[in-house]
């Protein structure tokens, strides 16, 4: 009952204030400032909360040079290390007393940074946010010690049996591209790290400018204060012509296999990847795909039914497609019961992959899994914090509002012959990429 209140709630708000046309329920302000710094302001009445996001354009994608992955996410860590103004301390005791949840997290394509906070403390966060994107500050001590604490995090990921499996695949799928790494990077690189300080200068100065970054701003404020505060602390930053130009990574043409040992208890994985095609919010190839996660994998689907709860060979099959700035993977994943049920829970999955290539989705089925995303997506929008964190990935690659709209109608407009097109385009055997992993020995 109180989702469907929320929806009402929603609905309302979006008729009576959303642009002639547009599907985003909100009215917002995108400006750009001379420095090339993006700003994105979405007023959205509350009890009194700002959210406020710094995204950085910059992911482990654009580690590029040999032997230099890894800082991309270093930097999510080092951010918090203070200024000559505000050193860590101090920028702690004064978030703290403002109540303020804070943090960041780091993908393939991009950083992401944000703090919420009471709007009173709306200029002192500017100022925070402001002097700490221009004017780290770190000396070889702090790095070293930093960079240790990487290498700490990447050896408890390294526990976790999805953390490997995902590791070989990437590093199995990829020969050119800089998505062959993960986000956290190439274990050699990061032991390596803490001899790596100048070159971590240097990465600050080429990717934390402002023309590489955008500031969203959700929450209750007065725009127009809000940029002008906004244009006080961030004007002086000052921009570059840094460009990271990705390797492109040649055709796909055999599949490709590999295995992991894993050295604790675990139950088998099994992962499947497709090279499949980069963000692009009018691709209907892209929103079709985006389609394809639920209809063949979702928990209303047969192989969902037939794999989890008929047969019981697997408790967990599910895919994943998301959104990258270059062409990347649709991931299949399945973890399997018992180990010697590898060979034909594939053969399961690659059968409904071939069926849906043959035969197209029911009318019915497709106009529901469209519906459920467009009204998914919308009521994730139901707090100023969530609004942020939704956009986050869609402002990323678009650096805008109405890659939103663009996306949605996609979406939309997709029909059982796109969907049957696009499985056929890429659910190629010679595009495949196959990693088991198996532990216990």
């Amino acid at each position: 009952m109180r989702r469907l209140l929320l929806f009402f709630v929603l609905l309302l708000f979006f008729v009576s204030t959303v642009r002639a046309g547009s599907m985003f329920p909100y009215a917002y302000q995108e400006h750009t400032m001379d420095n090339g710094l993006k700003v994105i302001l979405i007023p959205i009445k509350n009890q009194g909360l700002v959210s406020f996001f710094t995204i950085v354009h910059t992911g482990s994608r654009d580690e590029i040079e040999p032997g230099k992955s890894g800082f991309a996410h270093f930097f999510e860590h080092m951010m918090f290390r203070g200024t000559e103004k505000y050193p860590s301390a101090l920028y702690d005791e004064i978030t703290a007393e403002m109540g303020a949840e804070r943090n960041a997290y780091t993908t393939d394509d991009y950083t992401f940074y944000y703090i919420h906070f009471p709007d009173r403390y709306l200029e002192k966060v500017i100022d925070l946010e402001s002097d700490r994107f221009q004017n780290l500050k770190y000396a070889l001590p702090e790095f070293q010690t930093e960079a240790k604490a990487v290498l700490g995090e990447y050896n408890k990921n390294f526990a976790n049996p999805f953390f490997q499996i995902e590791e070989k695949l990437y590093d199995n799928a990829f020969s050119k591209s800089s998505y062959k790494h993960t986000t956290m990077g190439f274990l050699k690189d990061i032991q390596d790290m803490p001899n790596q300080y100048d070159y971590s200068l240097s990465f600050f100065n080429r990717f934390y400018r402002p023309n590489n970054c955008t500031i969203l701003v959700t929450g209750n404020f007065n725009p127009e204060t809000t940029l002008s505060l906004i244009k006080k602390y961030y004007t002086a930053w000052k921009p570059n012509d840094y460009k990271t130009v990705n390797a492109e990574e040649p055709e796909q043409t055999e599949p490709k296999s590999g295995h992991v040992d894993y050295t604790g208890d675990t139950l088998p994985l099994l992962v499947i990847g497709y090279k499949s095609p980069a963000f692009d919010p009018v691709n209907r190839d892209f929103a079709a795909l985006g389609v394809l996660t639920d209809l063949a994998f979702g928990e209303t689907s047969p192989l969902y039914q037939k794999l989890v709860l008929e047969e019981q060979k697997v408790d967990m099959v599910t895919a994943d497609f998301t959104p990258h700035r270059d062409p990347n993977l649709f991931i299949i994943y399945a973890r399997l019961k018992k180990q010697e049920d590898l060979k034909s829970v594939e053969d399961a999955i690659l059968a409904t992959l071939e069926d849906i290539k043959k035969n197209p989705v029911e009318a019915q089925k497709l106009a529901d899994l469209k519906s459920n995303f467009k009204y998914s997506f919308l009521m994730g929008l139901d707090t100023s914090k969530n609004v942020g964190f939704r956009l986050g990935q869609f402002v990323e690659l678009t650096r805008n509002i109405q890659g939103v709209d663009q996306m949605i109608e996609s979406y939309q407009a997709v029909t059982a012959e796109d969907v049957q097109k696009a499985a056929q385009k890429y659910f190629m055997t010679e595009k495949k990429t196959t990693v088991t992993l198996t532990g216990g020995k």
